[in-house]
């Protein structure tokens, strides 16, 4: 291939477990993968910013050869940094405007009612207010979280006025790490009335959902909003926390073009373009309710596998195309399998990590089980109430991907890989 049909992205927060998928797009061997900017410094302590501006900026303008796209499939800051910096090179992305409609959730909510009715009551939490009180016409059991987070962190489920009140607490302590420096993107927004005066460090409270999780993946193309996949969300038993997410989705057909019609109501409401999305929602079997849940302004990285396992593509292919300026136009079950799942595998107590497997191990396990990949999450001696970026409830050890003909053979290679994996733990020394 001639040397000028190479074309340059430059990947915000490249990591080494999305990496092996990249290279499985369509034309992967025309493009050519450059990190820009480390998972550590987007994501451990507090953000700034400036910071990662000039950092990302620096490496950009001492590049010799021409920026092709830039790209990312993290939350904020990645997500932000994409449209400014694409901006700045003149590369293609959506706008900062519609990326910051959906991270901001209480924004987020405020676009969300303009286009549909599916989604639960909510309203700003008064975080000043001694003692703080759940906004009015919100009721019990409810959802208490900060407008921007990652990963379902500072989230709290509540049941009652003290659940209530120990949460906030918990948030108030906790959310100036992503509140403080997204008030730096905010300010370069024109915002609308209906966000005067909110800015970054707001706390939202939402009534509970019940039903089951449903993920859309989507994306848009000059303006056109297409959904290309569905994907269930399933979680532990009485548990928030996820074990696995599985595609495609077992819904009923009626229900998934509901789903299809909301998100692009939403989307286009949004008024997002050259993007990426996936949207998570609520479906009651016993009602029919659906309730929109929150709009990710990117793929899931999570999924990347599970397309490609059974559509024949990894997600991260429309990413790529868009961000190219072409229509992505994924492939339908073209995959090896008939359904894939990523699995959670999780410990629900503090503890400190004894025994990992090394990574010949864990290449011996997925020659072993064909349709098969492993990521193990903690080091040896790590703390797992000290691991960056988990939830409230629980700690990840290892994300298992499996492709399968069926639920039970993706449920088997799961629970043989827990079992191959072999990680150990003791007991986290009292404090």
């Amino acid at each position: 291939m001639p040397q000028d049909t190479v074309k340059n992205i430059f990947v915000i927060g490249l990591d080494e477990a999305n990496l092996p998928t990249l290279r499985q797009v369509p034309g992967a061997d025309r493009l050519r993968f450059h990190p820009l900017l480390t998972i550590e410094e987007l994501q451990l302590g507090e953000v700034h910013l400036p910071t990662l501006i000039d950092k990302a900026q620096s490496v950009l303008d001492a590049f010799d050869g021409s920026i092709d796209a830039i790209v990312g499939y993290w939350d904020f800051p990645v997500s932000t940094l994409v449209p400014m910096l694409s901006e700045r090179y003149g590369t293609r992305s959506t706008s900062l405007e519609s990326v910051v409609k959906c991270e901001h959730k209480y924004w987020s909510r405020l676009e969300q009612q303009k286009a549909t009715d599916r989604h639960p009551g909510f309203g700003r939490v008064d975080l000043s207010a001694e003692p703080p009180r759940p906004p009015e016409g919100v009721t019990f059991p409810m959802w208490v979280k900060p407008a921007l987070s990652y990963s379902s962190e500072l989230a709290f489920g509540v049941d009652d006025e003290e659940e209530f009140r120990k949460a906030v607490t918990q948030i108030r302590d906790g959310i100036s790490r992503i509140g403080r420096p997204f008030e730096h993107i905010l300010e370069r927004i024109d915002l609308p009335p209906e966000m005067d005066g909110v800015g970054g460090r707001v706390c939202l409270a939402e009534e509970a959902m019940s039903g089951v999780q449903v993920a859309v993946e989507g994306y848009v193309h000059q303006g056109e909003v297409t959904v290309y996949g569905v994907l269930d969300s399933i979680q532990y038993p009485d548990s928030p926390c996820f074990l696995r997410h599985q595609y495609p989705s077992t819904l009923p057909p009626a229900v998934i073009a509901q789903l299809h019609d909301v998100s692009e109501r939403v989307m286009r409401q949004i008024g997002m373009d050259s993007a990426t999305f996936s949207i998570e929602y609520f479906y009651d079997p016993r009602t029919q309710e659906i309730n929109l849940l929150e709009i990710n302004p990117r793929h899931s990285q999570s999924h990347a596998e599970l397309f490609q396992y059974v559509d024949g593509v990894p997600n991260h292919h429309c990413m790529l195309s868009l961000a190219l300026g072409e229509d992505p136009r994924m492939p339908h079950r073209e995959g090896p399998y008939a359904m894939a799942a990523k699995w959670y595998h999780r410990w629900f107590t503090d503890g400190v990590v004894r025994r990992v497997p090394g990574p010949e191990e864990i290449a011996r396990i997925e020659r072993e089980t064909p349709g098969v990949r492993i990521e193990v999450v903690p080091e040896e001696g790590d703390r797992l109430s000290e691991l960056p970026g988990q939830d409230s409830y629980s700690y990840e050890l290892a994300h298992i991907y499996t492709g399968g003909a069926d639920e039970q053979e993706l449920r088997e290679k799961f629970d043989h890989c827990v079992a191959a994996l072999g990680l150990t733990f003791d007991d986290a020394p009292q404090e």
